[in-house]
Order: structure tokens, then sequence, then C-alpha cells
């Protein structure tokens, strides 16, 4: 017995029951509806008479209706149709009762003996997911071949295809922002090559694309149909697991390479680490977020990948790695040295604190023209520490050698992937890489690709893919869907707490905006500027295009800036006699904070207006030191502030923005604005860290109606896309990229 559904001509989709007898010669069928009772059929020179039998025929059709009760006759006014179908067609009054039929109705009429045939354009085929399966392997040393697909009557079915052909005729319909609008039960049609028809749930089908983002865009295929992943990105599988495994209902069983499958399974447990036990030999009792630091970077060894511990300046960044050290070197793992690379000015940090908390590490620093001196005895070191510049010079030499790990701190010095300097680190080679960093993303989500590029290549796509994968899409659409994909995608390689999490022990901090007016003549130099700035760049950009003014652009932004500090700053004869309001308010307020007993840091961008402000402040005889690029005994003026020699210290931002521990300081003035909001909380934690039990004053000055009220609006709308990059996407984000165009409007 079989039963038949078929899409009518007339665009009408129906049921069509036959009943088939076996015959001498053939099978004889019968439809529904249709009066014949018989059929003849000549067989070995025999005429045989096959008789339908009504009863049997009306059991089986009251089984039917009692399965799916709301089935009711095909009615039309087609009458060749129903001379074609004898009048036995049935249907369904919706789209909905066919699949209803389908799912439910049809696997029990299959059990007592019925079949389905279906014709090429019937519209409604519904088939039920027996089960969801993942597979992958490795197709070659830097490929992946990865399908995830369902199991139907026994077949399995790679939907990642047949997903991207569904984006490609409508990607709206498929964002993720689309898919947020249904509830997580809820489910989609997705058509399959044969024409039948499958159920998604909402939940999974959000999982998978939040996961698989290159099905936006053009994903490379193996031979075999699977979507290919760079050997790097065995991560993923992993966090596709996750994902996959926390929707909805049906089973998801994974099939594969099983050394790919369990080391996912171990990535994406990177971060519930296990315990710890340090080494006697190390002299430091740890918090317990730095123990769990520590364990992480045990984990990352283990497990041979590399990652980015990004806690909040003054968390100890310095003494986690040197316990995972250690702990290396108690357990025999530290065969070969190990490579730091700091900014010069940690140097000394680095070496002091390595001698006090790991004594039994051998510590060697590579600095000064004679620094290959000693690198005949470079198998007895345990570490060798260096700065980013001569790294740079000393490439060859470097990528000759074998080492344990490379560590680079202050990590956001490789940020610009063009860059020399991280052209040349990232051919540094070790089984290990760390970076360590409080700002892993200053400007834009370029730089967060170069540390992945130098930590894992690969992980993070090619920097033109990651682009429209993720930057593009966060920065300039307010994607934040895609950054919470960009967050989970890095999530097991990337550590960060800031002190609000951890450290509970911290005194306040107040953040306080000032905005001082300009006097008269201050402000009308600073209109002639703004005025003359804007009409000799709006002819140049006339003359020559936006882009090629680039330059003119900042320098004249450069003048503002100048005059908001101080007009002096300006090379202009006429501004030399132009009182500066800023240092005017500054100075009122040094006295009345002097006269508290509090200890102030000062930082400026402009090393010229530190000079000027510590003019005035020997005029009127207040003790200060100052430190700068031209600062030579770095330590002696940092240990005068610290052990109270002087109540105020000048900073430039370069400068001093990191590796100082100034405690002793309770007040911190940010006397102009930066771009980079990072920076600036960067020279602030060097008085709100660890060992401060004073609540901390910050002040930011501003010049009111001014380019730096708008820098400061730039300021906020960076801090957003951080946060929504680290804190999953949960703020809005902005684009932040400052092209001629916005510059251009800060002149307006």
């Amino acid at each position: 017995m079989s039963h038949h559904s078929y899409r009518k001509p007339t665009i009408h989709d129906s049921v069509l029951p036959q009943f088939v007898y076996t015959g001498p010669r053939e099978d004889a069928t019968f439809f529904h509806g249709n009066t014949q009772t018989q059929q003849s059929q000549f067989h070995q020179g025999v005429v045989y008479q096959l008789t339908r039998n009504k009863v049997t025929e009306k059991q089986l059709m009251d089984t039917l209706f009692d399965i799916s009760p709301s089935i009711m006759p095909l009615i039309t006014d087609d009458s060749s149709d129903l001379l074609t179908s004898g009048n036995g067609d049935l249907t369904f009054e919706s789209k909905g009762e066919w699949k209803q039929f389908f799912l439910t109705a049809l696997p029990q009429l299959k059990q007592q003996g019925w079949q389905a045939v279906f014709d090429d354009d019937f519209r409604y085929h519904f088939v039920s997911v027996e089960q969801w399966y993942g597979g992958v392997e490795q197709t070659t040393n830097d490929w992946l071949g990865l399908e995830l697909g369902i199991q139907i009557d026994g077949e399995q079915i790679n939907l990642l295809p047949l997903l991207v052909k569904a984006i490609e005729q409508s990607p709206e319909f498929f964002s993720i922002r689309r898919l947020n609008l249904f509830d997580a039960s809820d489910t989609l049609p997705l058509t399959l090559d044969d024409g039948r028809i499958i159920e998604l749930e909402v939940s999974r089908l959000k999982a998978l694309l939040g996961v698989l983002v290159e099905l936006f865009d053009q994903p490379k295929w193996d031979t075999g149909g699977k979507l290919k992943l760079p050997a790097a990105q065995q991560a993923r599988i992993g966090e596709l697991q996750l994902a996959m495994g926390t929707s909805n209902t049906t089973d998801l069983t994974w099939h594969g390479d099983l050394e790919i499958l369990e080391n996912a399974t171990r990535f994406s447990e990177l971060q519930h680490a296990g315990p710890i036990e340090l080494p006697t030999t190390f002299n430091a009792t740890l918090r317990d977020y730095q123990t769990i630091g520590v364990s992480w970077l045990q984990s990352l060894r283990e497990q041979g990948v590399s990652g980015i511990l990004a806690d909040d300046m003054g968390l100890g960044k310095t003494i986690q790695t040197l316990a995972h050290l250690s702990i290396e070197k108690s357990q025999g793992r530290l065969l070969h040295p190990v490579l730091i690379i700091a900014p010069t000015s940690l140097l000394h940090n680095w070496r002091a604190e390595a001698k006090k908390f790991t004594p039994d590490l051998r510590v060697m620093v590579l600095h000064g023209t004679n620094r290959f001196k000693n690198l005949g005895h470079l198998k007895d070191i345990d570490i060798v520490i260096t700065t980013y510049a001569l790294a740079l010079r000393d490439i060859e030499f470097w990528t000759n050698k074998t080492l344990s790990a490379i560590v680079l701190d202050e990590a956001q010095n490789i940020k610009n992937s063009r860059a020399k300097v991280a052209k040349a680190i990232k051919q540094i080679e070790a089984p290990i890489k760390l970076c360590l960093t409080g700002t892993p993303l200053e400007n834009h989500l370029g730089e967060l690709w170069s540390l992945f590029d130098f930590l894992m290549p690969g992980f993070l796509e090619t920097e033109s893919l990651f682009k429209r994968l993720y930057r593009n899409p966060i920065e300039k659409d307010n994607d934040q869907d895609r950054g919470e994909a960009l967050f989970n995608r890095i999530a097991p390689f990337m550590m960060r707490r800031n002190k609000n999490e951890v450290l509970t022990e911290l005194p306040p901090k107040t953040e306080i905006v000032v905005h001082i007016p300009l006097a008269e003549e201050q402000q009308d130099l600073y209109e002639t500027i703004r005025l003359s700035s804007n009409q000799k760049l709006q002819q140049a950009i006339a003359d020559n295009g936006l882009a090629r003014n680039h330059i003119m652009i900042l320098d004249a932004l450069l003048k503002l800036r100048q005059i908001c500090c101080d007009p002096r700053l300006t090379k202009f004869e006429d501004a030399q006699q132009v009182e500066s309001a800023k240092l005017k308010h500054l100075i009122g307020m040094v006295s009345e904070l002097n006269a508290e007993g509090r200890r102030i840091l000062i930082f400026s961008q402009f090393t010229s207006m530190l000079k000027l402000i510590a003019q005035t402040l020997t005029t009127l005889q207040f003790s200060y030191v100052t430190l700068t690029g031209a600062t030579r005994d770095r330590e002696k003026v940092i240990n005068q502030f610290q052990q109270g020699e002087a109540d105020i210290f000048l900073i430039s931002l370069k400068a001093g923005g990191v590796g100082l521990n100034l405690t002793a300081a309770d007040t911190v003035i940010h006397y102009d604005p930066w771009w980079n909001p990072a920076a600036e909380q960067q020279a602030t934690d060097r008085a709100y860290r660890i060992g401060q039990d004073k609540p901390v004053f910050v002040y930011k000055l501003l010049i009111e109606n001014s380019v730096e009220e708008q820098i400061f609006q730039l300021q906020q709308k960076k801090l957003a896309l951080m946060n929504s990059v680290f804190d999953a996407a949960e703020q809005q984000s902005d684009n932040f990229s400052l092209g001629s165009e916005e510059l251009m409007a800060l002149l307006e």
C-alpha cells in the first residue's frame, strides 16, 4: 500500500491516498475517491480480475482521519484536475497544519505500513530532524575541515553550505539582530536541496551563526564540502561545542579527529583552571585573583597555547608572570631562556622584582652597547630582559635562538601591525607567547588583531578578513552581537580583571571634570587661529582633496590645543603675552591642595608645558620634581617624591604613563586631554594601585567650548568600544577611527 502526496498543477497542494494490490503480473493501484472497482491483468494466457476491498480501504482511511482529523477534501473548480484525481485529493487549510501532518501524523502512518512519495514541486514536505552532528578533521597541516548538520532517516546532511545559500539570498533575515526578535523556542524553516523542509531551532541557529561569523562572508570550502578553518583555530571547535550544547533540545554528537575534539574541550575550560602549588623559592604571597591568574598561565602552557594577561594597571601582572616562571623552573620545564621584552623604563623594575620574588631565577638584562658581551652564557640564563628598540635592532640574533617562551610587557607596543617593531618581534619563535598589557585595545580593534597575530597567527583570520567580519560591523555599525562573538572567541585566551572587581580594599577614586572658561584675550586668539586654520584647510581640501591634508589638519588641531594649555606654547609673537586661564586655574588648585597636605601628580602631553608649570611653581616656592623622556635618573626623582622630599610631581604622559608606582600621591591632575583614554587611565593608575590607602581624586582640566571638550567626547566613544568588546557587547559601541572628516569637524 502506498501513499502519494503531490502538488497539483493548479498550485493546490494535496494528499492523494492510493491503495496498491498485488497482481500476478504487476501491482494494481486504485485512487481514493475513484469509483473504479476492478482492474484486469493478462498473465501467462490467463485474464485475472483484481477487485478492490472497500471494507479494508475504509478502515485504512478511518485510521488516516483519526490520526489527522483536520485533513479534508480538496475542493476546486478545475474540472480537469477533478477528472485526473477522481476527486479523492485531501488537503489542509494552513501551512501549519501541513507541518503538523508531516512531523506528527505521517511518522505514525508509516509505522502502520503507509508510504509517502512526493512530486518535485510539492511545497510542504516537512521532515523531522532526528539528531544534530558535528564533524572535524585535519585536512592539511594548515587547515581543518568542519561540518555541522542534521540526521534525517539515517542520512547526514551538512547544513553549513545550505545556510550560506540562505544567507546570500536573505542576509538580513539571518542576522543575529533579526534572530533576536524570535523567542528561543521558535523555529525557522530551511529548504534542503531536494525540496524537503526542516525546522531549525532559533536558539541553535543563533549559537551556530554567532560563532561561525565567516558564513556571512564568502567562506572557504574543501573538496568534500566542509568549511575550511585555519588550523590555528582549533579552539573555535570548543567554542562551537559550548554554544551549540547550551542551545535547545535536539542532541548534538561529534565525530572526527579525537585529538582536535579533546583539545577544543580543554581550550573552552582554560578560564577554569585548577589549583597551583608555588615552589618554596618563590618569595611572595599572592592574592586570590593573582593565584587564579597564575593557574590560567599554567593552563596555557599545558595546552601549548598563548594568551594575553590584560589585568588593570597595578594588579600585579609582573608578579603573576614571575610566579608562573618560578613553577616552570621548579618543575624542570625551563630548559631554554625566557625572553622578556619591555619598555626601557621597566627594565629596572623587572630586574628588581625578579631578584626580590624569584631569586633562584638567573636573570640577564640585555641593554647598552656591550650587551652581547655575556651572550655566550645564554644557555645558563633563565630570563633575558631587553627593550623593544633593541629587540628590533637584534632581530637576526633572536630569530635563530631556541626559547622556552617570549613575554611582551606593555604589549601595546606592537599594536600597529605595520610598524617595524611589530613585524620584527612577530618573527621570534617560541612555543608559548604571552602579552602583558592593561590596554589590549586603545584606539581600534586592529590593535587587538595585531596582538593575536603575534600570539597565534591565523587565530583571528587575516587582517583584511578580520576587518570585514569584526572591526567594521562593531566600530561602524554598532553591531553588539558581532562584538559578543569576538569577545567569546578571544575569551579563553585573555584574562582581564579590573580593580573594582578584585581590589575591594582599595579606597574610593573620584573623577572630576573641570571646565575652565577663557578670558577675552585668550578667547579671541583661539577663535582667530581656528577661523584662519579652517579657511586655509577648506581651500587646501578644495585643491588637493581631504585625504591629502590629514597632516595639515592635525597641525591646526595641535595649535588649538596649545592655545588651550598656554598661548606661549605656540610660535605666534602676539601670543607670548596672553595669560593662560588654565595655568592660572591650576596654580589656584595646587595652592589649595598643597595647603591641605595633598600629594599631587600633574600629567601633560607637552614637556614644554611642564616647563612653564615648573617655572611658576619655582616662583611660588613649591617643592616639585619632574619626569620626562630627558630625565636620566628616573629612580632618583621617583624616590624623592615617594619619600616626601617633593609634594608635586610633574610627569610627561609618554615618559611616566607606565612603569611607576606612586602611591604616595592622592591627587592626579590631567592638565590636557589626550585622544586615547587608556593612556590617561594608565597615568592615573600610577597612584591608584595596590598599596594605595588614601582616597584618590582625579581632575581633568578642559577649556570650555574648545577642541579639548570635543576630544573628551571622543574619549567616551573609545571607552564605549572597549567596553563593548570586553564586556561582551553590553554597552553601545561607536566608530572612533579618526579620519580626516572627523578631525575637520573639531575645527568647526
